[in-house]
């Protein structure tokens, strides 16, 4: 029988006995946490989301509107975090050199070195990447599959950890460009950031009202170190999947490319996505198992930017949401 667990990651029952050492994870995990809610307010899917996509090591999509703290939470889940971080606004004369770097010659040597570009960094925030023509978001293909740079023959490895948080505006679709699909399958999750309630709001505004400088991220401590981060990644890997919902997984998948909703499914890339990111959500619960209400819970987010609903879907204004919540609801769980 499964175990009860409260709210902070702890098991409730006392004859639970997790088979990894969860301490140091879940106290990163409340530190990341705790840090980014002095500053944001609500907003805790997509704060859980993020820490799970640094767990899992994968790359993270945030769609919303503007002024829902898309750039913001992504700003302050890397302060949280004691490595590297670059920022890179896309625009529409951005070029790939511009991201990757370029070799340079050198008089004095006679010979071309090569000068790295802002991607060599631990954590990196594209901001309003469908904003760059379709060469410049290819330039990120290999580096976020690969983690590597292949620059006139020669192979960069990038550092670890590494991870893109890339925002994008739904709305204002005037001088942007459609992201590949190639290039929107190596993202573990699309969020999509919703408004916050009245409750929030008003929360949001009785802080700016209480004080002048509300959102100064220098207040921000770092609580990870990379070195936390590779332990933590390991202890994920780590965390069990019993072959039930291995194979519940897979039917999910499965029912991507068979439903007449939908036009394109999901590929193998987004079951070893959904299992990897279900691991994390366990872990982050305190649990050292997989369950169905972590898949259940990952999903969607895994899902809907990797699905492409049929033109008649589209008119009837369904979205891969609605068709990917009708999967799962037909879908038997695993006992």
């Amino acid at each position: 029988m499964e175990s009860e667990f409260s709210p902070s990651g702890t098991s409730t029952d006392p004859l639970f006995t997790p088979r990894l050492d969860l301490n140091e994870l879940h106290q990163a995990v409340s530190g990341v946490r705790s840090e980014i809610a002095r500053i944001i307010v609500g907003q805790e899917e997509m704060i859980d989301l993020i820490i799970a996509a640094l767990l899992a090591d994968g790359h993270v999509l945030i769609e919303g509107v503007p002024g829902v703290a898309k750039t913001l939470a992504a700003r302050l889940a890397a302060r949280t975090l004691a490595v590297d971080f670059v920022r890179i606004q896309f625009t529409p004369d951005l070029m790939p050199s511009d991201i990757l770097g370029t070799s340079v010659f050198n008089a004095a040597s006679a010979t071309f070195e090569f000068k790295r570009g802002p991607i060599f960094s631990n954590v990196v925030l594209v901001d309003e990447i469908n904003r760059a023509p379709a060469k410049t978001q290819s330039a990120l293909f290999e580096v976020m599959e690969e983690r590597q740079v292949s620059i006139d023959g020669v192979t960069h490895p990038m550092a670890q950890p590494f991870i893109v948080l890339a925002t994008q505006n739904p709305i204002d679709q005037e001088g942007t460009y459609r992201l590949p699909e190639a290039q929107l399958d190596r993202f573990l999750f699309k969020i999509v950031v919703r408004y916050p309630t009245l409750e929030q709001e008003t929360r949001i505004l009785q802080a700016f009202n209480a004080q002048l400088v509300w959102n100064d991220l220098s207040t921000i401590r770092p609580v990870v170190d990379a070195g936390a981060m590779a332990r933590a990644r390991a202890t994920v890997r780590a965390v069990r999947c019993d072959d039930p919902l291995i194979g519940y997984i897979a039917r999910i998948i499965d029912a991507t490319r068979n439903d007449g909703s939908l036009s394109l499914g999901a590929s193998p890339r987004a079951g070893l996505a959904i299992l990897a990111a279900s691991k994390a959500m366990a872990a982050m619960a305190g649990r050292d198992f997989v369950t169905p209400d972590d898949v259940r819970r990952v999903t969607a987010p895994v899902l809907r930017h990797r699905v492409m609903l049929t033109p008649e879907r589209e008119m009837d204004g369904q979205t891969a949401d609605d068709v990917i919540a009708a999967i799962i609801a037909r879908l038997e769980v695993p006992r």
